[in-house]
Parts: C-alpha cells; structure tokens; sequence
C-alpha cells in the first residue's frame, strides 16, 4: 500500500474543506497552494491579515486563487463565534467580553469554524506548541461522543505485507498520554480502531501490550494491572471489537508464540492495530520500528475528537504539511 496516495486520493474523493489557522506561515502557505492545485480539497481557508498572507504567498509564488483568506478580527463571524465560545465556557467563568477576545486567536477561530461546520478539518502546528493545538481542540471541538480522551496515533508502513494490513499498522498512543489509566486506555483502543478503519481500510484487530502475556509477568505491578483493567474496559464498552490483551509484543504479532503464550487468542495472526501501555513505550516503540525496519512512520495523528484535528511538527516541510492534511480531510468522512 503507498499509503500518502491513498490518503491523496480518498480526499479527492471526498473533497471536504480544510482550515490552516496558521495562514502566514510560509511553508504553510506553500502547502495550501500545493492542496488546492492536487485538488486535494474542495476549499482551504488560511487565518490571518489578509495582506500579511497575500505577502507570503507573492514571496512564495503561490497562487491564491481557490483559497480563502480570513481575518477573525474583520469576520462577519466574530459574534457567533464569540457566542458558541462563551456558551462553551461559561460554567469556567468566561464572560461574553472576553469570549470575542479570546476567538480572535488563530487557533480558536479555527476550531470553531470546525465545530460549528464551517471548515470540516483543521491542521496546524508549524508554529505554534503541541499543546495550544490541543487545548484548542479540546476547549472548542471536544472529544468524540462516548470518548473522554484524545490520544494520537502513527500509521507505520513496513513495506512488508506479512505484517497488519498490507505492511500497514496503527500504533497508538505515541504523543500525547503519558500514562494513561486504564479508562483511557479503552479509549485509545477505540479511537485506534476507529482510524484503522477509517485510514487503512480494515476491520482492526487491536492488541493491548505489556511486558506480560496473560498474567505472565504476575499479579502485584500496577502496570500489568492497568493494562489487564483497560483491556476489560475496552471489550465491555467495545464489545463488537476483534481485541486481546494483555500481550508481549512477540505474542501479539507472531502467530506461533501467541498460541504458545495466548492459545485461543481471537486475533491470532491478525493484528493491525498496537496499543501501547504508555508513551515511553509507544514512542520508543514506533522509532525502533522507523529506523531499524526502515518503515514509514506518518503522524502523529490525532484521534478521539468529535470532528478532525491534527497538529504538526515544527520542523515539518510543506509536503508533510500536504499529506497531513490529506489524512485528516480523509478522517473528516464524507458529508
């Protein structure tokens, strides 16, 4: 599977609108250019003054025909906006003044016009931290219905269809939980799930992993019990879910040691979808994986929000840009 045209080609398909709230950041600018032309979305929007961003773009050489550029301090949506946000808020003692300060921040602004349909994804982090993406994620899009956490995922491609779904796998979370409770741990397995579906394309087959299979490695560390506790959260709150746990690595992915270490395991040989017991794990996990295997790793991707967002590298190029957005148009579903 080559996994960026897939992406590419789904969002064609389905040709959702896309929302770069960092509009005068250049390679962010280069890439919407790149967006429109590969007709990877129906329409972009770049946030910010609209003669600051036509600058960028002249220094770029893009072309800014088919985007949109708008300013959240000259919007005809300001008052909306502000209104939804202080709604939002209130309970947190915003007030109605400094709800129409607070959305003229690129960020907010642009999640928000995702919560409230103006845009069907948002994709930013070429400038601003981590953690202000999510906050604005969380603060005005929210978690999923049922889901009380937003976690990440990567989609490691080994070029190896002896492994997940054609080469392909889901690793999760890798970015985001440090340590999650076992509460969260159900929900990153089904947010995990949900993205294999929806960016492989296949019924996800999920391990839950530990250093111990089965109860292996006893019954006293409090993270074997975590594990053991989420993998039975995950199965009574996602009870149509092919899913094991816990798991060795080993035994989650190779058929012969799991019949040894889980007989009867129901995702035997099948398994597409990792789930890690915390973010050492996940990220040192997927990094091995990267380097020694030589496999693509795409992401992170962000999952468990009620509608698509997905942050970016700071070192990120335009095309990584393109691709991330690519993949979260995808999410976004069809209309």
């Amino acid at each position: 599977m080559d996994f960026v045209k897939e992406m590419k080609t789904k969002a064609k398909s389905l040709q959702n609108s896309l929302v770069l709230p960092e509009g005068t950041e250049p390679r962010t600018v280069v890439a919407a250019g790149k967006i429109i032309a590969e007709k990877i979305a129906a329409k972009v929007f770049l946030i910010g003054k609209v003669d600051e961003v036509k600058k960028v773009a002249a220094d770029n050489k893009v072309d800014l025909n088919g985007i949109d550029i708008i300013d959240p301090e000259k919007s005809d949506w300001n008052a909306d906006f502000a209104n939804e946000y202080y709604e939002l808020r209130k309970k947190k003692g915003m007030t109605p003044e400094q709800a129409a300060i607070d959305m003229k921040a690129d960020l907010r602004f642009g999640a928000m016009m995702v919560r409230l349909g103006k845009a069907d994804a948002m994709v930013a982090g070429a400038r601003s931290a981590t953690a202000d993406v999510l906050r604005a994620g969380l603060t005005i899009i929210g978690t999923a219905p049922g889901m009380k956490t937003a976690s990440s995922c990567f989609v490691m491609d080994t070029h190896n269809s002896k492994w997940g779904a054609d080469g392909v796998l889901i690793f999760s979370d890798c970015a985001v939980i440090p340590t999650p409770t076992s509460e969260q741990l159900a929900d990153i397995a089904g947010a995990a799930a949900n993205s294999c579906k929806v960016m492989l394309g296949a019924e996800p087959v999920v391990a839950m992993m530990s250093y111990s299979t089965k109860g292996s490695g006893g019954n006293k560390d409090e993270n074997i019990l975590r594990v053991q506790e989420g993998v039975r959260l995950a199965k009574e709150k996602f009870p149509e879910l092919l899913l094991d746990g816990e798991l060795q690595a080993d035994a989650a992915l190779i058929p012969s040691v799991t019949e040894k270490k889980a007989p009867g395991s129901p995702i035997t040989g099948k398994v597409n979808t990792l789930i890690f017991p915390d973010l050492g794990a996940g990220n040192i996990g997927y990094k091995l994986v990267q380097r020694l295997a030589g496999a693509d790793a795409f992401g992170p991707i962000l999952q468990g929000f009620a509608k698509p967002i997905s942050d970016l590298s700071r070192g990120c190029s335009a095309d990584d840009i393109v691709t991330t957005s690519a993949i979260t148009l995808v999410q976004a579903g069809k209309k």
